[in-house]
């Protein structure tokens, strides 16, 4: 997906099986990336796309989140668009999938104490190996050896939409062109998936995602402008 993804089990689990949950878990990733990816000419969404493959014809994974997609269109006004650029990129939705995915197997296979990170979209359950909530550091939008603010929890999605690594390129729909005003959103949510395409779709409305954030129900948010104003959700959780 051309990002990094790290894992960190924290459960007292024997080695081994803990390799074989990471292995599982970056194995999944791959699998995501080869079907998702819209790179690579042979992956399932650009044979679909191309109109080669058939929705009856597609696996069981496309036709949930192209169904999640068309449902999360219809959630943000139009705003999150699978379609934005023209072609069908799912991409904005399918990260923060393949992060949840991966974090209710682990959850489900007893790993209940770990956090998955996929290019700064995290899901967090559990503890660190300390044996303290995690620790979150969302990233300075014009520094990024820095933070800017720091979440902390035992149950967090976060995800984070922004501009400071490839410019504009989150298109406003409306105008086909790309969304300017806010630089940086970060959602925070019970689901990762869902929690990457606010950010995203906030993202696209530029200024007007701030409001349309505020009365978003079930999610707090942090939002760095252009002219660099930090706004966020008084009940954001906050490390002290």
């Amino acid at each position: 997906m051309g990002t990094a993804i790290s894992l960190d089990l924290a459960d007292d689990l024997p080695a081994v099986t803990l390799h074989e949950l990471a292995d599982e878990v970056f194995a999944w990733m791959r699998e995501v990336d080869a079907r998702f990816s819209t790179y690579r000419e042979e992956s399932e969404v650009r044979r679909f796309d191309r109109g080669e493959l058939l929705l009856s014809e597609a696996s069981a994974d496309l036709r949930s989140v192209l169904a999640a997609c068309a449902e999360l269109w219809g959630a943000t006004d139009g705003f999150f668009d699978a379609y934005a650029t023209g072609g069908l990129d799912p991409s904005g939705y399918v990260k923060g999938w393949a992060a949840q995915v991966a974090s209710d197997r682990l959850l489900a296979a007893g790993a209940v104490n770990h956090c998955v990170n996929a290019g700064g979209d995290v899901r967090l359950r559990g503890h660190s190996a300390a044996g303290r909530p995690w620790r979150v550091g969302v990233r300075h939008p014009w520094d990024a050896g820095a933070t800017c603010l720091v979440l902390t929890g035992t149950d967090l999605a976060v995800a984070t939409s922004g501009v400071y690594e490839r410019g504009h390129h989150v298109l406003d729909p409306r105008r086909g062109a790309p969304a300017s005003g806010l630089r940086s959103v970060t959602v925070v949510g019970p689901d990762l998936a869902v929690a990457d395409a606010y950010a995203t779709a906030a993202l696209a409305m530029g200024v007007a995602g701030i409001g349309w954030l505020d009365k978003l129900p079930g999610h707090t948010h942090a939002i760095v402008t252009d002219d660099a104003r930090l706004l966020h959700s008084s009940s954001l959780p906050l490390a002290s």
